[in-house]
């Protein structure tokens, strides 16, 4: 509960350059982890990025096993066919043939006992599912191209650029992983989200280093610090705001999960929500455990801060032996004052007749002759 308190008052101290290796280490695995699911299930792409056509079946009567069965007969039997809500089934197909898709559209209209024209068809050709796919890619690309600069220009260190851009791959790469793992439908309204929560990871990594910003005079006037200490401090002070500024953000985004796709059964806004909670939690700690260190490492190595941090180790490493000589002088100088110390070993030369080393011989008297 101290711990509580003092986090909520801006006095923690936590040591983030020790657990920044436990937070790149976990990050990497996770990486590799998305990586590998992308290779194995791949991405449940939308009807907007691949083509096909979409079927929607006004109807409460009809499961999904049963509207399979519908299509076996049609050879499309492989189709995606989903629930929204109570009253509606969805059927995906990639083919675009005419004739194909009126007979699709025939056979569902008479399992539901509904006319043709009460179901919807939308058909995408694939010349546009692959403009949509090459808009998006380019506005990543302009996307990172912006903040470089911006980065560069504003803070004047390009390292913290190189920083963000690591913290926003890493960010996408984790959140295509988890959509490849739940099997998620990614869809226009997906790259969207997708942009949004990049520009708040980018957000909160520039509020953390803006901090390290004003704190770098700290390393070269006091001279008491070293580069990543100074961002360890940085840290600390901006801790609180980062996680006030994210449960901000999260808790909108529960609710549209729960509310509108839980409730309501809104898949668009499940999709979107999903998106966003991912990318929010993720970018936070990116910009913590990804971005922050990077720049520590990279900055600690140039000429400036690893003189500073040169110059302290041989000064602690000085302290330390003169803090070593004085007590060796403070043990040598207890030993001699010791009563122990005083005590010579016994004698063990022969001694007269009469002599012993605790009472020694009277002198004789002498006597008149």
């Amino acid at each position: 509960m101290s711990g509580l308190r003092r986090l909520l008052r801006g006095e923690n101290n936590y040591e983030f350059v020790r657990l920044w290796r436990y937070g790149l280490s976990a990050s990497a695995a996770v990486v590799v982890l998305s990586l590998a699911l992308l290779l194995v299930r791949e991405l449940d792409l939308g009807l907007d990025f691949e083509g096909g056509t979409a079927w929607d079946v006004p109807t409460s009567s009809m499961s999904v096993a049963e509207t399979r069965d519908v299509l076996r007969p049609l050879d499309e039997a492989e189709s995606k066919i989903q629930t929204v809500g109570s009253d509606l089934v969805r059927v995906q197909s990639g083919t675009t043939d005419p004739a194909k898709v009126a007979e699709v559209r025939a056979a569902l209209a008479a399992a539901a006992e509904i006319e043709s024209d009460e179901i919807a068809v939308t058909t995408v050709g694939p010349s546009w599912g692959n403009e949509i796919s090459n808009k998006a890619i380019r506005a990543l690309v302009l996307f990172f191209i912006a903040v470089s600069l911006y980065i560069t220009f504003a803070l004047r260190d390009w390292r913290m650029a190189v920083g963000a851009l690591v913290a926003v791959i890493h960010d996408i790469v984790i959140s295509v992983g988890v959509y490849a793992l739940l099997q998620i439908e990614v869809t226009p309204a997906t790259v969207i989200a997708f942009l949004t929560i990049l520009g708040f990871s980018l957000y909160d990594t520039v509020v953390v280093y803006s901090r390290i910003k004003d704190n770098t005079p700290m390393v070269s006037v006091a001279g008491r610090m070293t580069y990543i200490d100074m961002v360890s401090l940085s840290l600390n002070q901006v801790l609180m705001r980062s996680i006030n500024t994210s449960l901000t953000a999260v808790l909108p985004v529960l609710s549209i999960l729960v509310v509108g796709s839980l409730i309501f059964g809104a898949t668009t806004l499940q999709e979107f929500g999903m998106a966003l909670l991912i990318g929010l939690v993720v970018g936070v700690y990116s910009s913590i455990f990804v971005a922050t260190p990077i720049v520590a490492y990279l900055n600690e190595r140039t000429p400036a801060y690893r003189v500073v941090r040169e110059r302290l180790a041989s000064k602690s490493t000085a302290e330390s032996r003169r803090g070593g000589g004085r007590k060796r002088g403070a043990e040598a100088a207890t030993v001699s004052a010791s009563p122990s110390a005083s005590v010579t070993a016994p004698s063990t030369k022969k001694l007269p007749a009469g002599y012993s080393e605790s009472h020694p011989p009277r002198p004789r008297k002498n006597r008149r002759r």
